[in-house]
């Protein structure tokens, strides 16, 4: 899940520095922000990173043909979490204030092949970062060594995306079909009950994007539609939270949709679960829990983590007279990432079917799956 997802980053492979980490709260609690009621966002500025919060991702996915009409699922996401803010007189090139991390995943549906890469850098002597805006010389961009995200552009309202390699890599030009969406109420997307378990959010849900993949060795020239995601805070999981779910749906007739439903440990769905719905106009409206209901309708298992993962699922929403059923292009999109973040997830390109105030339509989407191999929350 998109607004969550930045927690992933807390579970690095550097057992020291998860220890702090961990215990950020009484090390460094006062020194990061949380996120409250009341932010008003500002475009570009917003892109950039913002230091004050703990936790941070930059997120990519899309739907993209090659000339042959082949078809491709693509996700990119950067992770920044905090360590540290030392001063600007302390600060060193060979101080450590972030970690940071990425995952690049590709679903090469003509095959029903899916495969994904992963990085991690602790940000010291330049090979990693993620550009504030005050300090960057509004120049956007995040990287590690040589994946990185980069705006262009007037306004730097492009997305350049660059991860991988020959063999097995992207390069895309994204560029915004709509404004940007903000998620949740008053400035936050709520997570939990209580003061700041929540996280500042919003999406550039539709934007024409053409480009390279490269699939051994292969350069595919490409074009379609992604999906962009950003979000900060400094909040973790409440100790009785699993894991999330979360839907990312753009329809052929110009609307979208995002949801996310997040489980107990006892099997229950949070309250505080949420959604928006994005109109064709770019207007759009918050959604409760109460307002939408999703459905699993089959389940699959993974022969690598064990895990059984929901694998179809009928979302309704009837207040905007909406059905629609979702199922996985592939059903092995599941990610072991013990070489970064060492989480078990299922990230991957879901097909859309299902009628809108009684008409057919269609269209594509992405889900996240997290909490199935074990429980998310640890509890710190």
């Amino acid at each position: 899940m998109r607004l969550l997802r930045v927690r992933l980053a807390m579970t690095c492979c550097f057992v020291i520095v998860l220890a702090l980490v961990s215990s950020a709260s009484t090390l460094f609690g006062q020194e990061f922000k949380h996120a409250l009621p009341g932010r008003a966002f500002s475009f570009p500025q917003d892109h950039f990173s913002h230091p004050e919060f703990k936790t941070e991702w930059w997120y990519y996915s899309g739907h993209l043909y090659s000339q042959e009409k082949k078809s491709f699922g693509y996700q990119l996401t950067f992770f920044r979490t905090g360590i540290n803010r030392e001063t600007k007189n302390q600060k060193s090139k060979w101080s450590i204030q972030d970690l940071y991390f990425a995952h690049l995943a590709i679903t090469d549906e003509s095959k029903k092949k899916f495969g994904y890469l992963e990085k991690i850098s602790r940000g010291s002597l330049g090979e990693a970062g993620a550009s504030a805006y005050k300090t960057s010389g509004k120049t956007f961009r995040i990287w590690i060594e040589d994946w990185s995200i980069e705006g262009t552009g007037p306004a730097m309202q492009n997305h350049s995306l660059k991860a991988g390699n020959g063999n097995f890599g992207i390069e895309l030009l994204l560029t915004p079909e709509k404004n940007p969406v903000i998620h949740g109420q008053n400035g936050v997307s709520q997570k939990a009950e209580g003061e700041g378990y929540a996280s500042h959010y919003y999406s550039i849900t539709r934007l024409k994007t053409e480009g390279k993949i490269f699939l051994q060795n292969k350069d595919i020239p490409v074009q379609g539609i992604s999906w962009m995601d950003h979000e900060f805070g400094s909040s973790q999981l409440r100790e009785y939270q699993a894991g999330w779910d979360w839907f990312s749906i753009q329809l052929a007739n110009g609307m979208e949709l995002m949801f996310y439903r997040i489980r107990w440990k006892d099997g229950k769905v949070d309250p505080y679960s949420s959604g928006t719905i994005i109109f064709t106009d770019g207007t759009y409206q918050h959604l409760t829990n109460k307002e939408f209901q999703i459905e699993v309708v089959d389940r699959w298992k993974s022969p690598n983590s064990r895990a059984v993962y929901p694998s179809k699922w009928k979302i309704e929403v009837p207040g905007h007279q909406i059905e629609l059923t979702l199922y996985p292009t592939v059903k092995d999109q599941e990610l072991i990432t013990k070489e970064s973040t060492r989480v078990t997830y299922w990230e991957g390109s879901v097909k859309v079917e299902g009628k809108y105030q009684g008409s057919s339509i269609n269209g594509m989407g992405y889900a996240e799956l997290t909490g199935y191999a074990e429980p998310f929350s640890k509890g710190i």
